[in-house]
């Protein structure tokens, strides 16, 4: 005679949170690819559901729109595992800059952090600029992220000057020249069109910074 009131199963949210991830995933690399591709507005919704193997409607209900999937990836991009949705300010890596007391090294550890971001970060920003051109509302996420990142940096110069005197006094002015070299243009620049490593690069910015801002 069967039970009357079976034990119900455990609901299995690990599994699911799982497939959550994995799907979007899919559709993280899938915009990326259809962006590097054809560029921002030649990727739509519908290809990017068909690149990543899933349904239109899923694509919509994870993201909402394209331009979410940009700042996704950029985010994920630009950070290390783990740290997509953490504040810049608040990771890892930048923390343990602003706790080093030796201003050399402390550039040298800024500069290695700046070329890991970038490493990801460039490419994603670059089709961001592009869009920028024709798309009002990224244009306006660009314009954004262009004055966070230079409040990011203001936040980094205040860090170094805290080790001592910088060659120039006026900080604005060192967060400008701070901003310009670290710059995903830059990166692109030197990386792309000269081919040269990220490593390469954070030797070089390193040691840029240090000319400029040390006495």
């Amino acid at each position: 005679m069967p039970e009357s009131n079976p034990p119900k199963r455990k609901y299995d949210s690990t599994r699911r949170q799982a497939q959550a991830e994995e799907t979007r995933r899919r559709i993280l690399d899938a915009a990326q690819k259809l962006f590097m591709e054809h560029g921002y507005a030649g990727a739509t919704i519908d290809s990017i559901s068909k690149e990543a193997g899933v349904a239109l409607k899923t694509v919509y209900a994870v993201f909402d729109n394209k331009r979410n999937i940009l700042i996704e990836l950029l985010n994920r991009s630009s950070s290390n595992r783990g740290e997509a949705n953490t504040p810049v300010l608040e990771r890892a890596s930048v923390k343990a800059v602003t706790q080093e007391r030796d201003p050399q090294k402390q550039l040298k550890m800024f500069a290695q952090v700046i070329a890991g971001n970038l490493e990801g970060a460039a490419a994603i920003a670059e089709i961001m600029n592009v869009a920028a051109k024709t798309e009002a509302d990224i244009n306006e996420l660009v314009q954004k992220l262009n004055k966070q990142r230079w409040q990011n940096m203001a936040f980094a110069v205040n860090q170094f000057s805290a080790n001592g005197a910088l060659r120039e006094k006026d900080e604005k002015s060192a967060t400008d020249t701070v901003w310009t070299l670290t710059s995903p243009e830059v990166f692109l620049l030197l990386t792309r069109e000269r081919g040269w490593s990220a490593e390469n690069y954070s030797e070089w910015l390193a040691d840029k910074l240090i000319r400029a801002l040390l006495p």
